[in-house]
């Protein structure tokens, strides 16, 4: 086979000894010694009135790029992916893989995260290195993670980040989560969804699991290692609608592109792109149409004219599966068998047109297995000033309404309303309601309840106990490996104790009872403020918040507290994976693993559904970017609202403007913090903080300019 491409040469150097240990034996003694080390560690701590399917057959799958007028009613009873299909997918992934002398891991999804097909390729490396190559140490740098779980996150990115009114993939995702929007441009401000990285994960309560014996179902599901910024996952799609996406694994560094002024030529993403022939985003929907204060998104620096075989010539699955590589399970997500995906907007995917209080709205709500709406308005947990199940049905409604009427920002055409999803929690955490509008991207699903939880737990005297009872994160790497003689050595290269967050707040606002005595109240864009590696935000030369690392320690891999909150958690999620990997029977493998790890192999348990911080308010961890506000009864904190999906000034606008008018319907002291006590009252380092940005003009039916003014 031909030596592959490399960008560089450490990026040769690393394939090239990732590849010594690319033999099963070699990966299933790493697989071993790393599951016990990880575990050693986590314990240290269609129409608004109903059903959208369509009765009539698609039209033509269109040629690459075409467009077809979809605005979120497109999708019909033949929107999913067959098994066919993904074995279309996969085969012109392997073929462009070859065509570019690589060896490449392929993981398909369905547009609810089901994981639908993953191929490795022989030869293609096991392992992966998490880097943003800023010589950053902690966090999420320099971990070995392997390659289909990196594939299938990717995958899910490309997924669940698109919808027909936008279509965004990996290199997307880089663009918006890093220091500056965009990168390198110095003093602007931090990427609009910086921080949505670290949501989906798979110890989220809101997230389903693959049940035993079954490969796709109710949705939606979890990621391995959250959102992915590596470029090479794109969305699939069939008929101008959303059903899927494709991640591909062969450059051995999953990381994010720091430099977007110029054109790469990444293996990942040319691979993914012949994948996507024929299953492709339309072009009028893809990300490079869309701009936001003026800058135009990424969607990929290649396209099929780049590529260097031939998709939709016939490419043969039945060919390859087995002779060039072959379908693998992925312990927790995915059993080894190529499966249907299902189609969005039926009770099997998880969400279904709204039958209840909000019918009319052209909401969508989340149902289990049993079709039944999971989160359905009801009454607040937390004592005698809780929030009535009327109200929390009021104040969701009041949102919809705000959402329907407001103009969509990052979607096409541009006549169209937002479309978010939207989520009411107590200061427990507890769901209330939640619901979204028709084709929102899935992502704000998850992002929407974080957000809400995230405005409500900074806002409450509850914060800094509650990050005190915390064991610190304890940040692992592989510190050598090595086979003759057989040896693994393994370090802790950094810790992060969540107490220290306490002071470093009271000391950043000059104020001895923040987070302790609930005395201010923060949304979602105050509290991310707080969390950039600059304050104010991208400025060059100034410190950072308490909330973030500085920028010398910081990366999209390694940011502060909204990792650190989660570390341990993800960690022992990685070595539950590693340690349900197959086990053979090599000579000497029993000597050099010894009988307690043999013993401990396929015992440990993943992590439970709602564990992610350890703390039961946040059990889905944090968001860092804005679209939620902190609810109040009066001057007593009883929950908070996040919105997420279309823009974040149009998120702000949705959670404040929604709430405040709820609150004039129910007259019964319910809505949004007394002026006297929000963020933006607070000047830290002269700066001040921010509590929402509204946009100016934001309806369609309506020319009404500043509409949050004076609320």
């Amino acid at each position: 086979m031909m030596e592959p491409r490399f960008a560089s040469n450490r990026q040769r150097e690393t394939t090239l000894n990732l590849g010594r240990l690319g033999t099963m034996p070699n990966r299933r003694l790493l697989a071993t010694v790393l599951s016990a080390a990880l575990l050693m560690l986590g314990c240290s701590g269609g129409g608004s009135s109903g059903d959208p399917i369509g009765t009539a057959p698609p039209p033509p799958s269109p040629g690459p790029g075409t467009d077809v007028g979809c605005t979120g009613s497109c999708v019909t009873s033949s929107s999913f992916l067959t098994v066919a299909e993904v074995q279309t997918v996969i085969a012109q992934a392997v073929a462009e893989s070859q065509a570019q002398g690589v060896a490449s891991t392929i993981a398909v999804v369905d547009r609810v995260g089901n994981v639908i097909g993953v191929f490795r390729m022989n030869g293609a490396s096991p392992l992966v290195k998490i880097s943003s190559e800023r010589g950053v140490i902690g966090g999420l740098e320099n971990l070995d993670v392997p390659s289909e779980l990196a594939a299938v996150a990717k995958a899910i990115t490309g997924a669940y980040l698109s919808s027909e009114g936008n279509a965004f993939s990996t290199r997307t995702a880089s663009q918006i989560v890093q220091e500056h929007f965009n990168p390198g441009e110095f003093n602007a401000p931090a990427g609009p969804l910086f921080g949505v990285q670290f949501s989906q994960l798979a110890c989220s309560d809101l997230s389903e699991r693959l049940e035993s014996g079954v490969s796709a179902g109710i949705g939606p599901k979890r990621s391995p290692l959250g959102l992915s910024a590596d470029p090479g996952g794109f969305p699939l799609y069939k008929a101008g609608t959303p059903v899927g996406g494709v991640g591909v694994v062969a450059d051995p560094i999953y990381g994010l592109d720091a430099v977007i002024s110029n054109s790469d030529r990444n293996p990942d993403e040319l691979i993914a792109t012949a994948a996507t022939f024929g299953f492709s985003a339309p072009i009028e929907r893809r990300g490079d149409r869309i701009t936001v204060d003026g800058k135009t998104f990424r969607f990929s620096d290649v396209d099929f004219d780049d590529i260097a075989s031939t998709p939709g010539a016939g490419a043969d699955f039945a060919a390859i599966n087995g002779s060039m590589g072959q379908v693998i399970a992925v312990p927790g997500y995915f059993e080894g068998a190529l499966v249907n995906g299902t189609v969005f907007g039926t009770p099997q995917s998880g969400f279904r047109p709204d039958d209840g209080p909000f019918v009319g709205q052209d909401a969508f709500v989340l149902v289990d297995q049993n079709n039944v709406n999971r989160y359905p308005p009801r009454a607040g947990t937390d004592g005698a000033a809780a929030l009535s199940a009327n109200e929390s049905e009021v104040i969701l409604r009041e949102a919809l309404n705000i959402a329907n009427r407001a103009r969509a920002q990052i979607r096409r055409p541009i006549s169209t309303p937002a479309r978010v999803s939207i989520s009411v929690v107590d200061t427990n955490g507890v769901v209330l309601a939640f619901a979204r509008t028709r084709d929102a991207p899935i992502f704000g699903t998850e992002v929407s309840l974080q957000k809400a939880r995230t405005a409500a737990f900074y806002s409450g005297d509850y914060a800094a106990a509650d990050l005190q009872s915390l064991a610190p994160a304890a940040f692992l790497n592989v510190a050598r490996v090595s086979f003759s003689p057989p040896e693994v050595e393994f370090t802790v290269v950094g810790q992060s104790p969540l107490d220290e967050y306490v002071p470093r707040v009271q000391s950043f606002l000059g104020l001895p009872g923040a987070l302790t005595d609930g005395g201010f109240a923060f949304s979602d864009r105050a509290g991310g403020n707080m969390s950039r590696p600059y304050y104010p935000d991208g400025i060059i030369g100034t410190q950072n918040g308490p909330f973030s690392r500085p920028f010398e320690r910081w990366s999209p891999f390694s940011d502060g507290i909204q990792l650190d909150l989660v570390y341990n958690t993800v960690a022992t999620h990685v070595a539950f994976y590693l340690n349900n990997l197959p086990v053979g029977s090599e000579p000497g493998f029993d000597l050099f693993v010894g009988p307690n790890l043999l013993a401990a192999r396929g015992t440990l348990t993943d992590v439970a559904r709602g564990s992610c911080t350890g703390l039961s308010r946040l059990p889905n961890g944090i968001q860092i970017f804005p679209g939620s506000v902190p609810i109040y009864r009066g001057s007593t904190l009883v929950g908070g609202i996040g919105v997420s999906g279309d823009g974040i000034d149009q998120d702000d606008m949705i959670s404040f403007l929604g709430l405040h008018n709820a609150g004039q319907l129910l007259n019964t002291g319910v809505g949004n913090a007394p002026k006297g006590i929000r963020a933006d009252n607070l000047v830290p380092q002269n700066a001040r903080l921010r509590f929402v940005q509204c946009p100016v003009a934001p309806f369609l039916d309506s020319t009404e300019q500043n509409v949050c003014e004076g609320k």
